[in-house]
């Protein structure tokens, strides 16, 4: 769709209407309603255009779905009112826009709509057009999946409920009631409270009871209209059967609309008629039976529809038998010549073939009989003549069929080429959102956990395969093959990931396991030529093992390939095929292993890899050729070997653990799986429903002092001992905690009050570093909330706004555990090494033994410390500690006067400990101990100890000498030092014995670290090694927790092996802020469609899972919070957004701390499209980037300013725009970061430069999640630059925009200020300000200024040196810093000369 200009909007008639009628600006002003208004927008911009995409974005941007048709919609509603709502909420659906905020503000008409829209989806007089009718199924889908919304599901819930059994045949009706037996008393409650109603209300039921099935009727006449062969089909009527077999797929994968729906479902043979219409063997009915296979596996999905429970393949085989057995029974009463069929076992005759074979043999009355005898036929195809159809729907209902699981176990994990360019499974990446494809979706809920894992691998593998897709293209493009006379394929380009094959051999086939059919291995050589660069060459040494690569066959591409024809015969790729490196082989021809010693140097450029090939592909391919169907042996055809980035080559590895956690028996941990599976009482896991809840919490540090706690519990009654010294750290105990049972209405009202105790901290010893780390933030009342919950067992939802201390929050939750529970193992995740680091640099810096810390994952190396967090970094750290304690023993020993060698190892050291130390400790003990009747002088406390010597090196005097307490608390507090020392010996002790550095690393892993960190993806790359190391956990924190994946965020969930058939995980923790920016999906059908964005953290939100949103917020000033608070609940500021200097004062000469900035076009060009939805705006780029320079020159840091961007293309732009403007002048240097909002979340910065981009269309601003983001980025200054009559009535974007437009929206500066400026930012400049009209007039006075600072310069340079003399000068520290960016930039590309020539700038 073609992008509107704001000036085409503006002429509109919709908006000469929108301005008469509904528009919120002319609010005052509007005409009274009109119902004709409707029906002749309806008409004239919908009908008429042929639903136009284009037509409809305008009608629903002018908000006339929320402010006219909605409000004003009646039971008089004409069909144009009811399809103008229809048509506006799946524009809206379309968008990714909220779509029912408009029915629940006003939820009265919604009744008589839904009556409305039902019965026009049964309309059979032609009132409705076929396309009319598609989007009613489309709007039908969406109710069906939102039943999150209460009023949604209170409208729908009469349609899929027990009373559609009623649609039945009387036998069916008999044989469902068999297999459940207590859906009767469902349909008697039915019968009787369909006798209490009478009238309207009676018939309403009866139409609700049969709307589905009537609709399922309706469709089959549709579907028996499309004739077979040649002859044109209406496109229309393909798209509504598609859209409706949709809607079928929606309603059978939730367990709420499948569970009687399933039922009516097979009754009516939907599935066998669909698989026999003309339209499925149609071409033009490929997506038909791609959206049919989807609708068959859910249609046969093992569950149990009356329980909701899972069934195990015994339970399926079990039914299955049941039902053959039962055939066999009516045959053998009825059908004597099917005499051998009856006495057959089973397994004999339950294959397709075999069945197929026995029904054959009857006549056409006989198989009605017997199809009326099982009660196969739904109530209007009792007559049914049509021998296939007969056949058909007992196959359907008795053959054997593979399971789910065998089926994906027999699936290749690589994809091939008729895969990766089909567009109906992987769509291209311009996804309208118009179509329905051939995928699954994430929905709310979902049926078994074999059903999630099932939709999550198909759409993990599709998402890889189109990202698999680009590159081949890239890399085909560029080899640029070409046919040769003699055939051969030649190559005229070149391509760095991509490399010619020499040679290609098949070396190994082995023998299948037992029980399989498909080799257990298949091994090849690949031989390939490197004539390339060194660095190239040794890109491809360097291949590792499991490194995935691909194999083309390219043969016969067209000389001039078309970019708009089909790819792979444009270019000729016969076959893609996927391999794993095993490694590359030397000289001798053995693989040459990894590990620490040099790789051997290889002669010449001919390199050879042995690889591993999918061995159900193989078999595949193997098969096709035995078929003797004339396909190719496709190993014989290779010829180009293809290499992809590293970071974006894990799918295998993904898909591999994917797989095996459906192969394995998952533990979830009872009390997650079905809010997992969206089901049950949302707040069942929160620690107020658990009975293991704890009741006294030991918060250790998270209070400063006792006022702190006593604010931080608003609305409980602190008690505490009026004697004790209320210091912290403090016990508390929870009154309304204690009953394990929960109060009910009835019961008295548990008193909300809380028992401080305070206690002291054991010393730790004499010496000032062995005085614990405390934590120095003032937490607010919802973050301690926070920590209560993470501390307590269940699952706890923490939403963070921006700003809001999520992190500390989050690091303090992981100190308590540590410290309260120290046996316990917590496992840190987040999404991204950044976040990851940034928490685990906090958690260092706690009181946290460096001993139990870990982190997995090659992001380490960022850690912002010297030390080495790694696994063998941590062994190294371990290894050098070992020796700096028995260096202490043997100090020790000496300081006792014990000979011989009890510093030599950890086994000494131990045995001296229990024979020299502990038993003169216990002596000393003995000796001072004060009891009844003996008194004990303060002085033998110091003269008795018997470790004086060891403790010289400790501060003097030792003993105080005051008080016998005090002196005895420092001796136990020396003997704890001591214990300390032979306790971590003891734990060491593993790493002596261990002797290979894998051996102790995996040690290190298992038994010793008590906090591992790693990202989501490590996690899932590395699970099958982690659970045979036996890796377990107790606790589990997710960081980022809304931005992860749902796969990858359950995966870290079975990480380890249940004990005793129960997961161990005691606690789940899960941080995010699901109002900001998903996960990133790159592409659009998978995103919008498939929904792949939504992370399990926003899932759990929707279903209403409890949370603590935290509350206040300590990053930006409170004007600028308000452009993004109203999106979350009471967010409020913290005290020093208001009373830090930084926060008070104004940005210097510049008016306002936030403004809204309109730009027009620049020589008539606003936004352009170099390449597709690649946007740019150059008046836009221009304007950044030169308030930017003004800043510069003004003084501000570049360090301090970021550049962002909504687009791509634009940030490209503003990059080049700074290169060729700023970068090379040390007056001004690059910002900060130039960047995309949605690379820049989970960062920020002092002053932001917003460019919006779009002149045309709002674009994908609309996501309010992205304009959270967006808003949230700057501390203290906020400019954003944008074309305001575009986005100012955007609907979901007025709550920010209201306050933006309410400045002046040209740039008002006071250039005589300088940064920092000593104004207070609530109040204005005295002079009048400088208002900059456009971006000419911004490059004047930025010239003008710098012009002025220039002679400056010159001036003061005049007096130093003689005329004439060069100057040199060091770049400013803060101008260079580096751009976000997808790529790493090599050193010598990011270098530039920090040697400035004075003189040079002077002259520009």
């Amino acid at each position: 769709m073609k992008g509107l200009t704001v000036e085409q909007i503006s002429a509109d008639r919709v908006t000469f209407l929108a301005q008469q009628y509904w528009s919120p600006d002319t609010r005052d002003s509007h005409l009274s309603y009109d119902a004709q208004v409707i029906d002749d927008v309806y008409q004239s911009e919908v009908r008429a255009t042929d639903f136009s995409t284009r037509r409809i974005v305008v009608l629903e941007l002018s908000q006339y779905l929320e402010n006219y048709v909605w409000p004003n919609y009646s039971e008089n509603a004409t069909p144009a009112h009811l399809m103008s709502v229809v048509i506006l909420v799946n524009e809206k659906f379309r968008e990714r826009v909220p779509a029912w905020d408009s029915f629940v503000k006003h939820p009265d008409p919604f009744p008589v709509f839904l009556r409305h829209l039902m019965k026009a989806c049964l309309d059979t007089t032609n009132k409705f057009s076929v396309k009319e009718q598609t989007h009613m199924i489309v709007f039908l889908n969406h109710l069906y999946n939102s039943i999150e919304t209460d009023l949604i599901r209170n409208g729908i819930s009469h349609t899929v409920s027990y009373n559609i059994l009623e649609c039945l045949s009387e036998g069916q009706l008999q044989n469902v009631l068999k297999e459940f037996p207590n859906w009767a008393k469902a349909l008697k409650r039915t019968a009787r409270h369909r006798k209490k109603l009478s009238g309207v209300e009676l018939e309403n039921f009866s139409f609700d009871t049969k709307f589905l099935y009537s609709l399922m009727q309706q469709f089959l006449e549709k579907l028996s209209t499309i004739p077979a062969g040649e002859v044109e089909v209406m496109p229309d009527v393909v798209h509504y059967c598609e859209r409706f077999l949709e809607l079928m797929i929606d309603l059978e994968s939730q367990l709420p609309t499948r569970r009687f729906f399933n039922t009516l479902l097979h009754s009516c043979n939907l599935l066998v008629k669909c698989q026999l219409s003309a339209l499925a063997s149609r071409e033009e009915g490929k997506l038909f039976s791609q959206l049919l296979h989807i609708l068959k596996v859910f249609g046969q999905f093992e569950i149990n529809d009356n329980t909701g429970q899972p069934l195990s393949d015994l339970d399926v085989m079990k039914i299955h038998y049941n039902q053959v057995k039962e055939l066999q029974l009516i045959t053998f009463k009825n059908f004597p010549e099917l005499a051998q069929f009856s006495f057959s076992s089973v397994a004999a005759v339950d294959d397709t073939a075999s069945l197929r074979q026995y029904i054959e043999h009857l006549e056409n009355v006989d198989i009605q009989t017997l199809c009326k005898l099982l009660h196969l036929l739904p109530k209007g195809d009792e007559n049914e003549e049509n021998r296939e159809y007969l056949i058909e729907i007992i196959l359907w209902k008795y053959q054997r069929r593979i399971s789910q699981l065998e089926a994906i176990n027999r699936m290749p994990l690589y994809p091939i080429e008729q895969i990766i360019w089909d567009d109906n499974i992987v769509p291209s990446e311009y996804f309208s959102g118009d179509a329905c494809l051939a995928l699954p979706k994430l929905n709310l809920q979902f049926l078994t956990l074999h059903d999630y894992l099932l939709r999550n691998f198909d759409l993990f593998r599709l998402e890889s395969t189109y990202e698999i897709r680009q590159d081949i293209e890239d890399v085909v493009m560029r080899l640029n093959p070409w046919s040769a006379e003699n055939g051969s394929i030649v190559f005229r380009g070149w391509a760095r990931m991509a490399q010619p094959i020499a040679n290609f051999a098949v070396c190994e086939v082995a023998k299948p396991n037992v029980g399989e059919d498909k080799p257990s291995r298949v091994r090849a050589d690949i031989t390939v030529t490197l004539s390339v660069k060194s660095q190239i060459k040794s890109e491809w040494e360097a291949l590792r093992k499991h490194d995935v690569c691909l194999l083309l066959s390219i043969f016969g591409p067209k000389e001039v390939p078309n970019p708009e024809g089909y790819f792979p015969d444009e270019w000729g790729i016969r076959h893609v095929r996927g391999c794993e490196i095993e490694g590359m082989l030397d000289e001798n021809g053995r693989v040459i292993e990894e590990g620490p010693e040099p790789k051997p140097e290889l002669k010449g450029e001919t390199r050879t890899f042995r690889v591993w090939l999918d061995c159900n592909q193989y078999k595949i391919d193997m098969d096709n050729i035995k078929s003797g169907d004339g396909s190719e042996d496709v190993y014989e055809t290779f010829n180009v070997l293809m290499r992809r980035k590293p970071k974006e080559n894990n799918f295998k590895a993904v898909l591999e653990t994917i797989r095996d956690l459906m192969n394995t028996k998952c533990v979830v941990p009872d009390w997650l799986l079905d809010i997992i599976l969206g089901y049950g009482d949302p707040g069942a896991a929160h620690y107020s429903q658990r009975e293991n809840s704890l009741t006294t919490l030991d918060f250790n540090d998270t209070f400063l002092d006792f006022a702190h706690l006593q604010k931080s519990f608003p609305g409980y009654t602190i008690n505490h001992n009026p004697k004790a010294d209320m210091q912290p750290p403090f016990k508390l105990t929870f009154e309304d905690q204690k009953s394990s049972k929960r109060p009910t209405d009835g019961d008295a009202k548990i008193s909300k009050a809380i028992f401080v105790e305070p206690y002291v901290v054991p010393s730790r010893g004499p010496y000032p570093y062995t005085v614990p780390r405390r934590n120095r933030v003032q937490f607010t009342p919802t973050q301690v909330e926070a920590i209560r919950s993470g501390m307590q067992p269940g699952l706890t939802m923490v939403v963070g706004p921006p700003g809001t201390g999520k992190t500390d929050v989050a690091v303090q939750i992981i100190s308590n555990i540590y410290h309260n529970n120290p046996a316990e193992r917590t496992l840190v995740v987040t999404h991204s090494n950044q976040a990851l680091n940034q928490l685990f640099e906090k958690v260092i810096a706690l009181d946290v033994d460096e001993r139990h810390l870990l982190r997995l994952g090659h992001g380490e190396e960022a850690l912002e410390t010297e030390k080495d967090f790694s696994r063998y970094g941590r062994v190294n750290y371990v290894l050098s500690k070992r020796l700096e304690l028995l260096d202490e023993v043997t100090r020790l020993k000496e300081s006792l006067g014990v000979a011989g060698e009890m510093g030599a190892s950890c086994e000494t050291a131990g045995y001296f400990f229990l024979q020299h130390v502990l038993a003169r400790w216990e002596r000393y003990i003995s000796q001072v101990s004060a009891t009844p009747g003996k008194a004990v002088n303060v002085e033998q406390v110091s003269d008795m100890f018997p470790f004086h010597v060891f403790f010289s090196n400790a501060p003097q005097p030792l003993f105080k000498k005051r008080s016998y307490e005090e002196d005895m608390e420092i001796a136990e507090g020396c003997f704890r030092y001591l214990e300390n020392i032979f306790t971590q010996l003891k734990e060491f002790r593993a790493f002596e014995m261990l002797r290979s550095g894998l051996d102790r690393t995996r040690y290190l892993l298992v038994k010793e670290a008590k906090i591992i960190a790693m990202t989501c993806t490590h996690a899932a790359l590395k699970r099958r090694e982690l659970v045979d190391l036996g890796f377990q956990f107790d606790n589990i924190l997710m960081e980022e927790s809304a931005q992860i994946l749902e796969i990858e965020t359950f995966i870290p969930l079975l990480l380890q092996n249940p004990e005793d058939g129960r997961n161990r995980l005691k606690r789940w923790v899960m941080i995010g802020d699901h109002h900001q920016l998903p996960p990133v999906i790159k592409n659009m059908a998978f995103q919008k469609y498939s929904n792949c964005e939504q992370s399990l953290f926003t899932r759990f939100v929707r279903l209403g899972v409890p949370t603590v949103e935290l509350d206040a917020q300590g990053r930006a000033r409170p004007s600028i919070c308000a452009l993004y608070n109203w999106r979350y609940n009471n967010l409020g500021d913290l005290p020093h957004v208001i009373s830090w200097p930084e926060f008070k004062t104004a940005n210097g000469g510049i008016f306002y701390e936030y403004q809204l900035i309109n730009v027009d076009d620049l020589e008539g060009r606003g936004e352009s499209e170099p390449r597709k939805y690649f946007y740019q705006n150059l008046a836009e780029a221009e304007y950044v980037v030169h308030m930017y320079m003004y800043m510069r020159l003004l003084g501000y840091p570049a360090s301090k300013i970021s550049l962002l961007t909504t687009y791509n293309g634009q940030k490209e732009l503003l990059r080049d725009v700074v290169e060729q403007r700023c970068a090379r002048n040390p007056l001004f240097g690059r910002p900060h970061k130039i960047s995309t909002v949605d690379k820049y979340q989970g960062q920020q910065n002092d002053y932001i430069l917003l460019s919006l981009v779009r002149t045309r269309a709002v674009g994908h601003l609309r996501d309010v999640r992205r304009l959270v983001v967006a808003m949230s980025r700057a501390r203290l200054g906020l400019y954003i630059f944008a074309r305001v009559s575009l986005f100012k009535n955007c609907y979901e974007l007025q709550p920010a925009f209201s306050l933006l437009t309410k400045r002046p929206l040209q740039l008002h500066l006071a250039p005589w200020e300088h940064y920092p400026s000593e104004r207070l930012y609530t109040q204005l400049p005295h002079e009048k300000p400088v208002e900059v009209k456009d971006v000419t007039q911004m490059s004047s006075l930025v010239h003008q200024l710098y012009s002025e600072i220039c002679a400056n310069i010159q001036a003061i340079a005049s007096l130093g040196d003689a005329p004439g003399a060069m100057t040199t000068q060091e770049l400013p520290p803060d101008t260079g810093a580096r751009y976000d960016s997808d790529e790493e930039v090599t050193g010598n590309e990011e270098t530039e000369s920090s040697m400035m020539i004075v003189n040079e700038v002077e002259n520009k």
